[in-house]
C-alpha cells in the first residue's frame, strides 16, 4: 500500500467494530444522536502520521454513517480521535477520503 492512499473496502473485524464503539460517544455527541443500532460492516484504512480509519457503520434501516477516526503512532501514547463524518449515507454509498 502507498503512504497516504486509501487502501480497498474490507468487511469490517471486531476490532474495527471496537474502534468505532471507541468513538461512538463523540459522534453522538457532535450529532446530538443516540444510534442504538451501531454495526460496522466495511472499512478502508489510510497511512499517515497514524493511521486514518473509514468506516461505514449502519445505525438503522438503510441508514449509514461514514465515520473517519484518526489512530496516532503507539508512542504518541493519545486516544482515537473521530475527526469526521458524513450522515445520510446509504448501504450502496462507497467509502472515500474525506
Amino acid at each position: 500500500m502507498m503512504p497516504g492512499g486509501l487502501t480497498e473496502a474490507k468487511p469490517a473485524t471486531p476490532e474495527i467494530q471496537e474502534i468505532a464503539n471507541e468513538v461512538k460517544p463523540q459522534l453522538e455527541e457532535q450529532t446530538n444522536e443516540n444510534y442504538k443500532e451501531f454495526e460496522a460492516v466495511e472499512y478502508k484504512t489510510q497511512v499517515v502520521a497514524g493511521i486514518n480509519y473509514y468506516i461505514k457503520v449502519r445505525v438503522g434501516h438503510n441508514t449509514y454513517i461514514h465515520m473517519k477516526i484518526f489512530k496516532p503512532l503507539p508512542q504518541q501514547r493519545q486516544s482515537l480521535t473521530l475527526t469526521g463524518y458524513q450522515t445520510d449515507k446509504s448501504k450502496e454509498d462507497e467509502l472515500t477520503g474525506f
